[in-house]
């Protein structure tokens, strides 16, 4: 499976991608709204856990390396998972390294993603969760269309602080009806 933009090159999890995802995972600046820094092995099984080939109803999470098509350079990892208990709902989700965030890659690419979840999947509906602070994160959602439904309070706990998750929800089937 590949997906492609303007800029942009996606593809799905390879083996030879763990410096990449084990880059993403252990740069404080990348996930410090994510999560604690995880150990190696717990990195590698969640690197595993990706690499089965992803097809529509899968459990796993769909993980897609995104590339700068003019430089070729991995810049980050986009993806979702399908919800097991509501119909055509799926959880997204990226990381962008630290260098190559602020530059649309992500907009870029969560469009895409959302595109193809609609188009291929016959998904209607998109969740995020993201850790209070992070307020790049909540503006690239809003600017893609979700909206803010839940407060999920003392919710995770990261470095030592217990933290609120936000639910964000986008309904596909709305957007387009409203020619977004």
């Amino acid at each position: 499976m590949e997906l492609y933009t303007e800029r942009l090159y996606m593809r799905q999890l390879e083996a030879g991608d763990w410096d990449l995802f084990l880059a993403l995972h252990t740069d404080p600046s990348v996930i410090q709204y994510v999560c604690d820094a995880p150990c190696e092995t717990e990195t590698r099984e969640k690197f595993e856990s990706r690499l089965p080939q992803w097809l529509p109803g899968a459990s796993h999470w769909l993980c897609l390396v995104v590339f700068d098509r003019h430089s070729g350079c991995a810049v980050g990892v986009t993806g979702l998972k399908l919800a097991t208990d509501e119909e055509a709902t799926a959880e997204v989700g990226y990381l962008f390294l630290a260098g190559h965030q602020g530059k649309g890659y992500g907009f870029e690419s969560l469009q895409q993603l959302m595109k193809y979840a609609h188009e291929t999947l016959g998904l209607n509906t998109l969740t995020a969760v993201v850790t209070e602070g992070n307020t790049a994160s909540c503006r690239l959602l809003e600017k893609c269309g979700f909206l803010f439904e839940q407060r999920h309070c003392d919710a995770y706990h990261i470095n030592g602080q217990l933290l609120d998750d936000l639910l964000y929800r986008h309904r596909i089937s709305e957007s387009l009806d409203n020619g977004q």
